[in-house]
């Protein structure tokens, strides 16, 4: 078993998949902070409201020298229809790959629901420095106020 990157350590460097086709990884943000938030699913309820809340803060975070981006594991058409749905302003990427981020970081994991297991992102956030270094983690996020604690801790860092 592998261990799972903690507050202090690197942000793992996958690249993931850009709704327009092109790639992005923690690195290229390098220089300033990134909130980069894991989300199970677009267009569920939850999702949509958290997708919204970074995206009406976005210019809040951009002030505090601080990126944001969206992640899940559903295809780049998916994310594309869900920012036209919702006005997203917030970037959002595809974890698709096999062993992609979201496996380095241990968030894409067995759940199970009625019964059934499958597999699933576990709704997770971290803040990364400047630096590329894990900052903050916030791990099974309960959506409603998390944007704006994310927010306070990027200003804070």
């Amino acid at each position: 078993m592998t261990t799972v990157p903690q507050a202090g350590d690197a942000m793992p460097d996958i690249p993931l998949e850009t709704p327009d086709g092109g790639s992005v990884k923690p690195s290229d943000f390098a220089g300033r902070k990134l909130a980069i938030f894991f989300y199970p699913k677009d267009n569920t309820p939850g999702c949509t409201t958290e997708a919204k809340d970074f995206s009406a803060l976005k210019a809040d975070f951009e002030a505090a020298g601080t990126a944001l981006l969206g992640v899940s594991k559903d295809s780049a058409k998916k994310h594309q229809n869900f920012i036209a749905k919702h006005d997203l302003t917030v970037d959002l990427a595809t974890d698709a790959a096999e062993d992609g981020l979201s496996d380095a970081l241990g968030i894409w994991t067995e759940k199970k629901m009625y019964g059934k297991t499958f597999m699933g992102m576990v709704r997770t956030t971290y803040l990364v420095d400047e630096k590329g270094q894990i900052a903050r983690v916030w791990n099974k996020v309960k959506v409603k106020g998390h944007a704006e604690e994310v927010l306070e801790a990027a200003r804070a860092l």
